[in-house]
């Protein structure tokens, strides 16, 4: 039997009988979110549910295993569970391009909602849900999308140090995703490498948290430029390799990029840059924080001579977040737990979540603008992406080079109007992806 505990602390609330939550996907990211949801006081596995019964079995079966309980009841769809069990919360653990479908139905029963990323593959579905869920937030629901690395101590701290304007005016920044997949990642599953459920590749699938973690530290964005392409790949739709250049409201420039080429597999990296300082952070931990004591000569410019570029980030954070530390073995649980705290305070506070689909929302439309800014071979507006304005524009992954793109022409297109579900998806085909994930 597996001990509960949270890592969080003392949590408001833990004396409240448990939230019962629907784990709807029985693939590895949902086992994740179960050993998360059987850590929380506040929470409970009530049911599972997968159209494929091995996956949703092989589901209840760990829970019951990992909680010394009873295994969940287990349901083919979404729509049966709401009607015969008692759901507090529905999590969301699917398919990408599953995810607006689901979650419209769970708030539609009134049900607070967890989204894992990212938000849905299509930004129309995104942006009607990004509408409903703010309805709903004024009937008290809680809906969140998972953004767990913005709940990092490194990624905290960094954060703190931006706002405070230690780093002083921000003037650039460099995010890397260098993952590598292979062939048979792809290979694995029908969906897997496609538009409709998969939404696209490197930068939607893989580097979104980093798209995240580059708007949150700095600010909206108001136009991309980038390139997408497949070079490393055979049979798939989208991108292996996506770099961007991005422009930011504050004037801040950023350089974007995201591969599942890059053998045998680096680290997800963000580089902030600024008058008074910069800080690194790598695979989620602090590797360098910089900043200028006292105040520049203009009172926002940097020193007239720059300091010795003594790392300070052990000043801020313990060695365990230091880059180069180990990590445990289940810090991709941590990692959800942590934001899974802050779900349950919003419900038991009555207060919204600290990501909002809105959130989500904006990731998913500066992925967008960076595949359409490909396609047409032009700087693309991202307010205007948010807004609709190119929704019914086909995104095109190319170009196609070497012996591995030659399968696929380069005018393989998303259709505008990409299905929100397709009948028989499973959520066990999952398994190889997000053991990827949960490695880095």
């Amino acid at each position: 039997m597996t001990t509960r505990r949270t890592g969080t602390g003392a949590e408001p609330g833990a004396s409240l009988p448990p939230i019962p939550v629907a784990i709807v996907g029985g693939g590895v990211i949902g086992r994740n979110h179960a050993a998360a949801i059987l850590r929380h006081p506040r929470l409970r596995v009530g049911c599972v549910v997968d159209p494929a019964p091995p996956a949703g079995r092989a589901l209840a079966e760990r829970v019951a295993a990992e909680s010394g309980a009873e295994p969940p009841a287990r349901y083919e769809s979404l729509t049966d569970a709401l009607a015969k069990q008692e759901i507090g919360l529905v999590v969301v653990c699917t398919p990408s391009g599953t995810h607006a479908g689901l979650t419209e139905e769970a708030l539609g029963a009134g049900r607070h909602v967890v989204i894992e990323k990212p938000l849905d593959v299509s930004l129309p579905r995104a942006r009607r849900l990004a509408r409903l869920a703010a309805e709903a937030e004024t009937r008290g629901l809680v809906c969140s999308v998972i953004s767990q690395h913005r709940f990092d101590p490194a990624s905290l701290a960094v954060h703190r140090a931006v706002t405070a304007g230690r780093l002083g005016r921000i003037t650039s920044a460099v995010a890397s995703v260098a993952w590598w997949r292979s062939q048979r990642y792809y290979d694995s599953a029908d969906w897997r490498g496609s538009w409709a459920l998969d939404g696209g590749g490197a930068l939607m699938n893989q580097a979104v948290h980093t798209v995240d973690l580059l708007r949150w530290l700095l600010g909206p964005p108001t136009e991309v430029f980038g390139y997408t392409s497949r070079l490393a790949h055979q049979r798939i739709e989208v991108e292996d390799v996506a770099v961007a250049t991005v422009r930011f409201a504050s004037g801040a420039l950023a350089v974007l990029h995201a591969s599942t080429g890059a053998y045998p597999g680096l680290s997800a990296r963000l580089q902030i840059h600024g008058t008074r300082g910069s800080a690194v952070l790598d695979d989620d931990q602090l590797e360098y924080l910089h900043a200028a004591e006292g105040t520049g000569p203009d009172g926002s410019s940097g020193p007239d001579e720059p300091a010795e570029p003594g790392n300070q980030a052990a000043g801020v954070l313990p060695a365990a977040e230091l880059r180069g530390a180990a990590k445990p073995p289940d810090s991709f649980v941590l990692g959800h737990l942590r934001q899974y705290a802050d779900i349950v305070a919003a419900i038991d506070g009555g207060r919204r979540p600290s990501i909002r689909v809105e959130d989500g929302f904006a990731a998913l439309a500066l992925v967008r603008a960076v595949y359409l800014a490909a396609t047409l071979g032009r700087p693309i507006p991202v307010d205007e992406v948010a807004r609709g304005a190119f929704d019914d524009v086909p995104v095109t992954t190319g170009p196609v080079g070497g012996p591995a793109g030659s399968a696929l022409a380069s005018s393989v297109v998303q259709p505008a109007g990409a299905p929100a579900q397709r009948p028989g998806w499973s959520a066990e085909s999952m398994g190889e992806q997000r053991e990827w994930e949960s490695r880095r």
